[in-house]
């Protein structure tokens, strides 16, 4: 009797012998919410992470899972890599986000993206009101950061689902890699599904996501013989035998696709499992996979075949009308193609709306792609390329086919690769950008349009690539007939990359001969600036005096009419500032310079000179003069969604104005988040050697030393002088903390070279560099003579700039380093001094020398007056270790040191009280930040140690500010 013909199981099966997996499923999804008093708490779940070899069931796994975070009530995001679209950057964060953006109306995507929409609207697949910005890709990542972060708070708890990461590209494994650790205490649970040997080279943040997570993945095994047994009686029925189940489980390996396909088609055929239909089983087996699969494909008509070859180009979300457009099918012979490609199970439709076809499984989609001949492949994506665009799916998707064609010389295909590139670049994706346009330069590109596409080329591998992009754009150069606005461009961005690489005497080289090369006036004095520019930062130049008198009478003659004119006005301003050049002349610059606007962010004019004359202000003693141009320039950086280097050297400068003004908690908590974000960005070591040094002053003015010493051996600070001037001056700050730690011989060392250096210089400001007081302090206890002319070389300088900070300074170390009481009339005038300028801690710094004099001299009355204030100073300026020598002085002078009014232990900074009010009061973190200038993980890290010094958590806060004490302005 022929076996009853069965109907193939298709609807949901159950998982075998993955018990272990679903429950770490389970466990997190049942940490992502518990109920209390039946109402949902969301907590953070963290990462699950499922690894194996083709065909092992971990797609089957993600549908499990995302059918289980839906019967919890979570909201599932969901996204998959395709091995055809690996090229398209941020392919996988669209799928997670886009469905999100879709339900909403324009004004609801507004609303969701805020200021963020311009910097990642590209990236996300959306219109930009800024068509022409181009955000680093720090930035763009920290926007989907704020984009995710907003969706799961809006639709908590939330469940990220990303399938076949292997094949995704390499900006969306690069932004999960950076946003999970950070996502930790969302109410989120990322899942993520991959195979592990075929993870791209350019993936190694996200391996090392998955791999040293705190649950290590999931591997996933074979099937063993009883397993597939199962799958196999569960088609054919009960009474399949042993050894038949045992044969289907060596054919298959135990892969759970091949079972589950075998057994369904041994359903189909209507067998019973027994010894003699082994060899049906076998044809059935091979022809799921490999050439049986593809024999299987070209059994049905030309039609079905050139649909499916279309569908393994086209790749994954395939639109049958697409498909049929490029296979040149009509509508009904693509319907027919559809469904005989169905029964075959080649293609099923995809999830969700739309109408859209998948491959039922990726390794089917791979064998059929490789089975087009290379003559139709290369046809159908050419095909493909007009198709999409025509589709209007944009020039990135063209784009991805464009790469499989050969070079062929065509103006449309450059045009469209070099639309790609803008777009890309727009998205925060250079990389991608770089691959579109080194192929359309292979086309090659007409001879008119070389140049510009060198340029874009150029522009593309600078934050990637500095050095290929001094090859291009030397290359750019050698073109003929280039327009002289762009070689402007790409001689400014050549200098830049050759900057980046420490080249900086090339730089000033390159921009010097253009200059005596160009023929239009406007542009000449641009080149000028350009060469002044990297001159004045490069740290041996021929001859420094004559170039500071040239850049001199060049700005007698200017008067600030175009934005050529103020970046030499201000690099004047910064001149004569190094140089000690009176106080008055430098401001006069400076405020020049910036009477008709500088930006930060002018793609061709670089940040030094707006940065160096904001900086100006600082040193000539008008700190809140310099913050105001720091907020604005940062924020304008921030706007445009520059958030690498640009926002870390702002960052960190900004809080080398409140280290100058003596705000050494808010100096130390700014300059570290500079140096966060400086670690993040590939190649951002100049914001680095900034951050360092600052932070290395900064820990030492508060007496720290064992902490700047552990910071500056971890990033070999001292060890390297680079080529560009940093500020503070790297040898100078080290040599402060082999002074801190006694190593005067080895400070006196280098601070001499330090010396010989600035001379040869020219530059004598020692509110710049305080070389020679931090020398005379190394010189006092066995050159006491050489230390007191130093320190007064010093001090005649200070007057001759004329900034009250640097006079006070400079007069306190002379007066440390006279002693006795020739000391006292010093102490006092640099008290004086000080007293008339912003900088508190030289102030604090001043009191207590000047108190701890008196005492000696036996004013004891005067001595305590002074050292209290000095004790007060040291405790608001957050100088513990001054603070202490303050009582210290005070008991040897047999005077009773005051109580500490505002101990940093226990007392709130006002950054830390504004943050805490404002968060009392509902604000939420982003107006908080806006309000503090602050990074909203600065904020968060400012309310972290406001509830560790009140002891209390948000829901206590405001009650607890009304007791706690309120630090002084």
């Amino acid at each position: 009797m022929a076996p009853e013909l069965r109907q193939p199981i298709t609807e949901h099966r159950p998982l075998l012998e993955r018990r272990r997996e679903l429950r770490a499923l389970d466990d997190a999804l049942a940490g992502l919410s518990d109920a209390v008093g039946g109402v949902p708490r969301a907590r953070h779940a963290g990462l699950l992470a499922f690894t194996g070899a083709a065909g092992l069931g971990k797609t089957t796994l993600m549908a499990e899972a995302r059918a289980r975070a839906l019967a919890h009530g979570f909201t599932v995001l969901s996204g998959k890599g395709g091995e055809k679209e690996q090229e398209l950057a941020f392919r996988v964060v669209r799928q997670l986000v886009q469905p999100a953006l879709a339900a909403m109306d324009e004004t609801g995507r507004r609303d969701l993206l805020g200021s963020w929409y311009d910097i990642v609207a590209a990236a996300l697949g959306l219109e930009a009101t800024g068509a022409a910005q181009v955000p680093d890709p720090t930035g763009v990542r920290d926007g989907l950061d704020w984009v995710v972060t907003r969706l799961t708070v809006m639709k908590a708890p939330v469940v990220l689902l990303l399938d076949d990461m292997h094949w995704a590209d390499v900006e969306s494994l690069n932004w999960l890699a950076s946003f999970a650790p950070r996502a930790e205490d969302l109410p989120l649970l990322i899942v993520v599904a991959y195979r592990p040997d075929e993870l791209p080279p350019e993936a190694p943040a996200f391996r090392a996501l998955a791999e040293r997570h705190e649950n290590r993945p999931h591997v996933l095994t074979p099937l063993s013989a009883d397993g597939v047994a199962r799958i196999v009686r569960s088609e054919v029925g009960e009474g399949a035998e042993g050894a038949f189940c045992e044969e289907c489980w060596t054919v298959t390996a135990g892969s759970p696709f091949e079972a589950v396909e075998l057994a369904i088609r041994l359903g189909e055929r209507g067998l019973a499992g027994t010894p003699d239909e082994l060899p049906v089983m076998r044809d059935l087996a091979s022809a799921i996979k490999g050439p049986g699969l593809l024999e299987r494909l070209h059994r049905l008509d030309t039609a079905t075949l050139r649909f499916a070859w279309t569908a393994a180009v086209l790749g994954t979300s395939i639109s049958p009308e697409l498909a049929a457009t490029i296979a040149v099918v009509g509508s009904e012979e693509a319907a027919r193609a559809t469904e005989k490609l169905r029964a075959a199970r080649i293609l099923a439709d995809a999830p969700g709306p739309g109408g859209s076809l998948e491959f039922v499984h990726p390794t089917i989609a791979t064998t059929v792609y490789q089975d087009i001949p290379a003559a139709l492949r290369v046809g159908l994506h050419n095909t493909a390329a007009e198709a999409v665009r025509a589709a209007g799916l944009g020039p990135t998707a063209a784009a991805r086919h464009l790469l499989e064609v050969p070079c062929d010389g065509r103006p449309e295909a450059v045009a469209c690769l070099r639309e790609a590139a803008r777009e890309y670049l727009r998205a925060g994706a250079p990389e991608a950008a770089r691959r579109v346009l080194i192929r359309a330069l292979q086309e090659p590109p007409l001879p008119r349009d070389r140049a510009a596409l060198l340029h874009e080329l150029a522009s593309s591998t600078f934050l990637i690539e500095p050095a290929a992009t001094v090859s291009h754009l030397r290359a750019a150069l050698a073109e003929r007939g280039v327009d002289p606005d762009l070689r402007a461009s790409i001689v400014y961005r050549l200098t830049q990359a050759l900057a980046h690489l420490d080249r900086v005497d090339e730089a000033a080289a390159v921009a010097d001969d253009e200059a005596q090369q160009a023929a239009n006036p406007r542009i000449r004095l641009r080149m000028k600036a350009d060469h002044f520019v990297w001159s004045a930062f490069r740290t041996e130049e021929p001859d420094p005096s004559g170039r500071s008198r040239r850049l001199a009478r060049l700005a007698e003659r200017l008067t600030g009419r175009g934005l050529e004119e103020r970046y030499i006005l201000g690099l004047r301003a910064w001149d004569a500032m190094m140089r000690g050049e009176p106080r008055r002349t430098v401001l006069a610059c400076a405020e020049k310079a910036l009477d008709g606007g500088l930006s930060w962010t002018d793609e061709n004019r670089g940040f030094e000179v707006p940065v160096s004359v904001a900086l100006v202000f600082m040193y000539c003693d008008q700190p809140r003069r310099a913050e105001e141009l720091f907020s604005k320039g940062m924020a304008e950086c921030q706007a445009k969604g520059w958030r690498g280097s640009h926002l870390a050297l702002g960052q960190t400068l900004f809080g080398y104005i409140r280290y100058r003004r003596g705000c050494l908690a808010e100096a130390e908590e700014l300059v570290r988040e500079g140096l966060r974000i400086a670690d993040r960005v590939e190649g951002a070591v100049p914001a680095q050697w900034f951050a360092i040094g600052i932070l290395v002053q900064t820990l030492l003015a508060r007496g720290r030393t064992a902490e700047a010493r552990r910071l500056a051996d971890s990033y070999r600070y001292g060890e390297v002088v680079p080529h560009a001037v940093i500020y503070p001056d790297p040898r100078t700050v080290y040599a402060e903390l082999l002074l801190a730690e006694g190593q005067h011989q080895e400070a006196e060392d280098l601070l001499s070279e330090v010396g010989d250096w600035l001379e040869t210089k020219s530059w004598r400001n020692p509110t710049w560099c305080s070389w020679q007081l931090d020398l005379a302090s190394a010189l006092a206890p066995t050159a006491p003579d050489r230390a007191v002319r130093l320190a007064r070389d010093a001090a005649k300088a200070a007057r001759d700039f004329g900034a009250a900070s640097a006079i006070g300074q400079a007069l306190h170390a002379e007066a440390e380093v006279t002693g006795g009481r020739a000391a006292l009339d010093l102490y006092a005038e640099a008290v004086d001094h000080l007293e008339r300028s912003p900088a508190s801690y030289e102030l604090a710094r001043a009191l207590v020398g000047y108190g701890a004099a008196l005492a000696r001299n036996g004013r004891v009355q005067e001595a305590a007056d002074r050292l209290y204030q000095g004790q007060e100073g040291a405790v608001h300026c957050g100088a513990e270790a001054l603070a202490s020598r303050a009582r210290e002085e005070l008991s040897a002078a047999g005077l009773r040191p005051l109580p500490l009014r505002y101990a940093q232990t226990d007392t709130l900074t006002a950054h830390e009280r504004k943050a805490a009010e404002m968060t009392a009061q509902g604000h939420l973190g982003t107006v908080v930040a806006k309000e503090l200038r602050l990074t909203e993980q600065g904020v968060t890290r400012l309310l972290s140690s406001v509830y560790r010094k009140i002891g209390t958590d948000a829901t206590g806060l405001a009650r607890a500010l009304e007791s706690f004490p309120r630090p002084r302005s």
